[in-house]
């Protein structure tokens, strides 16, 4: 078994190296002048077991995915397990209004094309794994129980999701950290407005940990430290799987919070905790 790193992930993938003892499959990565990729495998991987490491956000990523997994079985490699550190497109996973694309569903039904197994890192709602319906193994892994152990580190009293819907989330971060979970009330307007109802929650004095699966713009996880600050919460904490940050959320988050923390699934200065121990976990599992 080798990996092939794809350009999305370095980091993760490096660990990912150190954890299994494994080696890297070199290859050649360029980008023409208009644009396009350009891919050649130096190395032969004929009768191989390869892992590929890539993640399908933005566009270009996916299309390299697509790419890379297909010249693996070009050049006749055994079998392709395809890890997806962040799935692009994963939040479209329903058809909400008539005539939207099911995003989800189209990416899984091309994605798969040239995989054996899929492994995903903590999917915006795991049903989506159904639609990988042609290769052998799918999985979810969950870097929940990393989030947890990082969090026992800043010593907090509590952890919590910012809707119900969540609350898995923070009950395994939870159980890791050795403290108790709940809450908050959420209700999302639209893609840009998020309401929080107050709760009376036991923060008094306490330090809060918040926990998510994507932080994109920002507008729950402000609207949750606001509540636990009213409420007096003494240091308020966030981490999550993805690390997305668009329009500003993260200068937005940096600035109101104790710390904001993410995964190395998207690889930007508030990485502080790795997906390569419960990804490996999982490769192991499908090599044997």
């Amino acid at each position: 078994m080798r990996i092939l790193q794809g350009s999305s992930n370095p980091a993760l993938t490096e660990k990912l190296v150190q954890t299994l003892g494994t080696d890297i499959v070199r290859r050649e990565l360029m980008r023409f002048p208009d644009g396009e990729l350009y891919i050649k495998m130096i190395d032969d991987v004929k009768g191989e077991d390869i892992v590929l490491v890539q993640s399908t956000y933005p566009d270009h990523n996916a299309v390299e995915f697509l790419l890379l997994s297909r010249t693996l079985k070009d050049m006749g490699a055994r079998s392709v397990v395809g890890v997806i550190p962040y799935y692009g497109y994963a939040r479209q996973d329903k058809v909400f209004k008539e005539g939207e694309s099911f995003s989800a569903r189209t990416m899984a039904k091309h994605l798969q094309m040239d995989l054996d197994h899929v492994i995903c890192v903590n999917l915006h709602k795991e049903a989506t794994l159904y639609e990988f319906d042609s290769v052998m193994s799918t999985v979810n892994v969950s870097v929940m129980e990393v989030i947890g152990s990082f969090l026992q580190g800043l010593g907090v009293d509590l952890v919590l999701s910012p809707d119900k819907g969540a609350m898995n989330y923070a009950r395994e971060a939870a159980e890791t950290a050795g403290c108790s979970f709940d809450h908050l009330e959420k209700t999302r307007m639209d893609g840009r407005t998020v309401i929080m109802t107050p709760k009376k929650l036991d923060v008094h004095g306490k330090v809060v940990g918040i926990v998510d699966d994507i932080i994109a713009t920002g507008g729950t996880i402000q609207k949750a430290q606001e509540t636990l600050r009213e409420q007096g919460a003494r240091e308020v904490y966030a981490c999550c799987a993805h690390g997305l940050f668009t329009g500003g959320g993260r200068d937005r988050l940096v600035s109101a919070l104790d710390g904001l923390y993410s995964s190395d699934t998207i690889e930007n200065p508030t990485t502080a905790f790795s997906a390569a121990v419960p990804v490996a976990g999982r490769i192991r599992e499908i090599m044997g």
